[in-house]
């Protein structure tokens, strides 16, 4: 998340960098920002992300670093990928968009490339995004391709600035773009992969309809599935541009991207505030690694670890594949011996039982009473207490009768 470009700057956005101390701020991309839509419950994950913290280095000071992210040449062949696709004025970028978008060849010859001035900070670049989805979208004839576009997205009441690849302009109205790198073979992908695709892109689509609102002064349908009758609003279809077979040659994919859209705008509807986040905190923490001349992290590991603490993290196992503080988090509920490690199915059915340990203590008090389950309630047992000294009862019997008949054989 950028906070760093909203003019004068209020107690929360003073006591974000005081979080971050001296280490450059980090932006929340749509990949992270749909991670951490699929946890809101998580108030760590957050703030850190609100303060533009550095989760890889402070998992990497705190002994538990996360093989996460893209591989270098995965990176690179993405790169390379898109590269070529914006050879000679994006003409074999334009041929599949052109064929899936249904556009007449003579009208991409007079396609508009606006500059949206790259090297300038995020907030001029979405205001510069801004006035050029405006433009295109006022004249429905008009081609337009909006190439890395700086989108503002407002989570839990700090702005995200995001970046896709690409943002297409005809008709009045703008499709999401995204460029994988993965190959569609035989007319299909990887579903994880698409999967993952799509819930960056539905994030895309969410900051574009808040633009197209904000554009005519209004509020977003409150309907996700609703399509938005508004100059510049996105179609809730995203395309997906990947390498065909396994040449370098181009295919547009199209995605539906309602549910996944629908999904994100309630789950970033449910996150704490970044205002109640620092209100919890104690006083002085901070998550600085005091880095000296060198670069090297000197901080405590022990004090860098307590203070991490300090804020409550909802771990799931989906979270070594989704976050960099993801076996940190583990080693904690482990250490605990939280529920949570076991998955949120699994919290959920054991109520309030919160640790393993007393999750095997119902059971095995189940199986020294030997009651039928109408008599467990009497032992003022909750109904998870019931369910799990009942259910050791029986796997009890089974193993004790299946030991006999295998003596039996004997």
């Amino acid at each position: 998340m950028n906070v760093s470009h909203l003019g004068q700057a209020s107690p929360s956005l003073r006591r974000l960098s005081e979080l971050r101390g001296s280490a450059p701020q980090r932006s929340l991309d749509a990949r992270a920002l749909a991670a951490l839509a699929a946890n809101p419950g998580c108030r760590r994950r957050a703030l850190l992300d609100a303060a533009g913290v550095d989760k890889t280095a402070l998992a990497d000071r705190l002994g538990r670093p996360a093989p996460f992210g893209q591989s270098p040449f995965a990176i690179r062949r993405g790169l390379q990928f898109e590269s070529r696709l914006k050879r000679d004025g994006y003409a074999v970028l334009l041929e599949p968009l052109r064929r899936m978008l249904g556009v007449p060849e003579e009208e991409v010859a007079s396609l508009a490339v606006p500059d949206l001035l790259p090297s300038q900070s995020p907030a001029v670049r979405t205001e510069r995004t801004l006035a050029a989805l405006a433009e295109a979208a006022a004249d429905p004839a008009s081609w337009t391709l909006l190439d890395h576009p700086m989108l503002r997205l407002q989570v839990a009441g700090s702005p995200a600035y995001l970046e896709p690849d690409a943002v297409v302009v005809h008709g009045g109205r703008c499709t999401v773009v995204e460029i994988k790198s993965f190959p569609v073979l035989d007319g299909s992908a990887d579903p994880a992969k698409v999967g993952a695709a799509a819930r960056q892109a539905a994030v895309y689509v969410l900051a574009l309809q808040e633009a197209a609102a904000r554009l005519a002064g209004g509020a977003p349908s409150a309907d996700p599935y609703a399509v938005q009758e508004l100059p510049g609003a996105p179609e809730l279809t995203v395309l997906l541009v990947c390498p065909k077979d396994f040449s370098n040659r181009p295919v547009a994919v199209p995605v539906d991207v309602r549910r996944e859209l629908s999904t994100t705008r309630r789950q970033l509807s449910r996150m704490t505030r970044v205002e109640q986040l620092l209100a919890a905190l104690p006083e002085g923490v901070t998550f600085d690694l005091a880095r000296d001349d060198s670069g090297a992290p000197t901080r405590p590991v022990e004090e860098l670890a307590e203070a991490v603490s300090t804020v409550p993290a909802a771990y799931g196992p989906e979270c070594i594949s989704t976050c960099e503080l993801g076996f940190h988090c583990r080693s904690q509920a482990r250490c605990a011996g939280a529920v949570e490690q076991l998955g949120r199915g699994v919290r959920g059915e054991l109520g309030s039982l919160r640790t393993v340990e007393a999750a095997l203590a119902a059971a095995e008090r189940g199986v020294e009473q030997g009651l039928e389950p109408a008599l467990l309630a009497e032992l003022g047992l909750d109904e998870a207490s019931e369910r799990l000294a009942y259910a050791a009862r029986l796997r009890a019997e089974a193993l004790a009768v299946g030991g006999a008949r295998l003596g039996g054989v004997r």
